[in-house]
């Protein structure tokens, strides 16, 4: 049976339901003093509400409307990090990892002259000095000993060297580590002591021995440039970090080449002593 309609009735009614009436807005008691107060939000607040989907919208009669949302701290940390601010290290901390590696490769390269001079001091020159016995060492017991721990050395005459064992049952070892050096000398034990005569040096021996010191000193520019390079690495790891600008990475490897340089200077002029007392008639 069809239903029945009033002609009087609006068809607009029927086909569009009515609206419900515009609620209240809503109001939230202000904490703090207990009256109404519209809360706004604010990007800079750091104390937010969470809101509860159980919460009572309705204002009850001669009330303000409640919220069942619970307040959350957000720590000024997090928002920090989350916005992604980076700081920028200062001046002093800057000049402070530059002093460090600074140290460490002027350290290095002290090292290095020192090593060199060592290994200079041991190439024989026309005079015995207990120096040319610096890079011996003896199978003491199994393990290798520097001859200097083991003995006394001295030089009595500008020709001869004295060995003198602290223990009397290593000068085996002890003539048989100098035989196996480069010296081109011959030790001569007499069951106390061991006697070192430096023969003359011809023209021909002498000028092996200066390329002996050319290459030692070339070996030790090198291990000066390898230096540079890890010091020039860790200046470039500042900069990727953002620590250094490019102008200020410059700057910092200017001076890094200045003082290689310096010690680059140092290494030649004892190369060119050593090879002039080599030469030295």
């Amino acid at each position: 049976m069809a239903s029945h309609f009033s002609p009087a009735t609006p068809a607009r009614s029927i086909l569009q339901p009515k609206l419900n009436p515009p609620k209240a807005l809503l109001s939230i008691r202000d904490s703090y003093g207990g009256a109404r107060a519209w809360k706004k939000c604010q990007p800079s607040t750091v104390n937010v509400c969470s809101w509860s989907s159980a919460a009572s919208y309705v204002t009850p009669p001669g009330g303000a409307a409640k919220f069942s949302g619970n307040p959350i701290v957000v720590k000024k940390q997090l928002l920090q990090k989350r916005a992604g601010t980076v700081r920028a290290a200062t001046i002093e901390e800057i000049e402070a990892e530059k002093s460090v590696i600074e140290k460490d490769a002027k350290g290095r390269m002290e090292k290095t002259i020192e090593t060199v001079r060592s290994n200079f001091n041991s190439i024989r020159t026309g005079r015995a000095s207990p120096a040319m016995l610096d890079k011996i060492e003896v199978d003491y017991y199994g393990s290798p000993v520097g001859l200097k721990s083991l003995a006394q050395i001295s030089s009595p005459d500008g020709t001869s060297l004295l060995i003198s064992p602290y223990d009397k049952s290593s000068l085996k070892s002890i003539e048989k580590a100098i035989v196996a050096s480069d010296l081109g000398m011959t030790p001569n034990n007499d069951g106390e002591v061991i006697r070192l005569t430096l023969p003359q040096l011809t023209s021909d021996r002498r000028k092996e021995l200066t390329k002996v010191v050319s290459k030692q000193a070339e070996e030790g520019k090198v291990a000066l440039r390898n230096i540079r390079r890890d010091t020039l690495k860790a200046y470039e790891k500042l900069q990727k970090e953002k620590k250094l600008s490019e102008d200020t990475l410059k700057d910092f490897s200017s001076d890094l080449q200045k003082w290689t340089d310096e010690y680059v200077k140092k290494l030649d002029t004892i190369s060119k002593q050593k090879e002039k007392e080599l030469l030295k008639v």
